[in-house]
């Protein structure tokens, strides 16, 4: 069995555009074309394009499609709308995060689940199992997708310029289908960039023209095709979590944070539900740990698992840190010990090669776009 990457259906596209190219979750994907800061900015004062076709999609579909979903995350798929979409969660018996997901509901008995690219297998593999009992399918549809997000300020009036879907009434956390280019899509306005943005979902063989059209539709724009290291950096300013980093199976949505997202009230129980009863109960005492963000007084960047310190004691851990082009100073996302989580907490550094580098505490996120 080979170890090679796997290509996506712009690999070709990419390389003729000069992208540095790298092995993520087993594809081959583009790290950057050019400056990453670059098309860092370029995201939040203009558009940029990216190929998003590692994501995994699995579709779920039959007279039980909702009770399977509701039996196997601990979101309420219930209450999707036609049309809508839902981040959402599947967790271990343990209440341990496995993925987060986005949900979409894409018609009366069917659903599109994507899951992060590492992740792929492990959740269509729980889904699969968990679906024992339930008249519904699930089904692997990695193949059947590419997947292009145009992402920031620009991009409603860029897509407007190649479909004639209703964009304006297409909310946040929406899809409709559509045709974009001439090309069959599922038209989604959801991103990871913390600007507006669309993420459309074709087949592969027609990634590469509707590629092209969004590029010369963004000409005039401004817009670049972007690589995943300014799509980390993005994230990261929105404070947006990244599994393998904010969330793992070693934590659950409430020591995340996010226990907004597990829904109790739903009916019947779900897969984890008596190991998060437990987890909401202990959050709600106080949780030992609370993700903040951190900026950085001085120019030396924090990376995932560096200590954070106070007093000379360990308090607690980077997840994630880069340079943010949007601050212009290094910043960084970390579970730090609840009693120093407030924002302002004096005394807080982090641990950079043997020397403790002061860092304020900060609310997540640390940019929100202006509406």
């Amino acid at each position: 069995m080979s170890n090679a990457p796997r290509h996506t259906a712009l690999d070709a596209l990419h390389r003729s555009l000069g992208a540095t190219m790298t092995d993520f979750a087993g594809w081959d994907m583009p790290l950057r074309y050019g400056s990453e800061r670059d098309e860092h900015n370029a995201v939040r004062t203009r558009a940029g394009l990216f190929d998003l076709s590692h994501m995994g999609e699995i579709t779920v579909t039959g007279p039980q499609a909702v009770g399977l979903l509701n039996h196997a995350l601990v979101g309420n798929i219930g209450t999707v709308g036609a049309g809508r979409a839902r981040y959402t969660m599947i967790c271990r018996e343990d209440g341990g995060i496995l993925d987060d997901l986005i949900v979409y509901r894409t018609g009366d008995t069917e659903y599109l689940v994507v899951a992060n690219a590492g992740n792929a297998q492990t959740v269509l593999d729980a889904l699969l199992e968990r679906a024992a009992g339930f008249d519904a399918e699930v089904r692997d549809d990695r193949d059947a997708y590419a997947l292009i997000a145009v992402q920031g300020p620009e991009s409603p009036g860029i897509l407007k310029a190649v479909t004639d879907a209703d964009l304006d009434g297409l909310k946040y956390y929406a899809g409709l289908p559509g045709t974009v280019a001439g090309v069959p899509a599922l038209i989604a306005r959801t991103g990871y960039t913390g600007e507006d943005g669309f993420e459309l979902f074709v087949a592969p063989e027609h990634a590469e023209t509707l590629w092209r059209a969004l590029t010369d539709a963004g000409a005039g724009a401004g817009l670049v095709p972007c690589g995943l290291s300014c799509r980390d950096t993005l994230r990261l300013e929105a404070g947006m979590p990244l599994y393998g980093n904010e969330l793992t199976t070693a934590l659950t949505p409430f020591d995340a944070g996010l226990g907004r997202v597990v829904k109790f009230e739903k009916d019947g129980g779900f897969v984890g539900r008596e190991a998060l009863t437990a987890a909401a109960e202990r959050a709600a005492a106080k949780a030992p740990r609370k993700l903040v963000g951190l900026i950085a007084e001085g120019r030396r960047v924090p990376r995932a698992g560096f200590a954070v310190v106070a007093d000379g004691v360990v308090i607690g851990e980077v997840t994630s840190g880069a340079p943010s082009p949007t601050l212009g100073k290094p910043i960084a996302m970390a579970y730090v010990d609840t009693a120093h989580a407030e924002p302002g907490t004096p005394g807080v550094g982090v641990d950079i090669r043997g020397t403790h580098e002061p860092y304020e505490v900060v609310a997540l996120p640390f940019y929100k776009r202006q509406k």
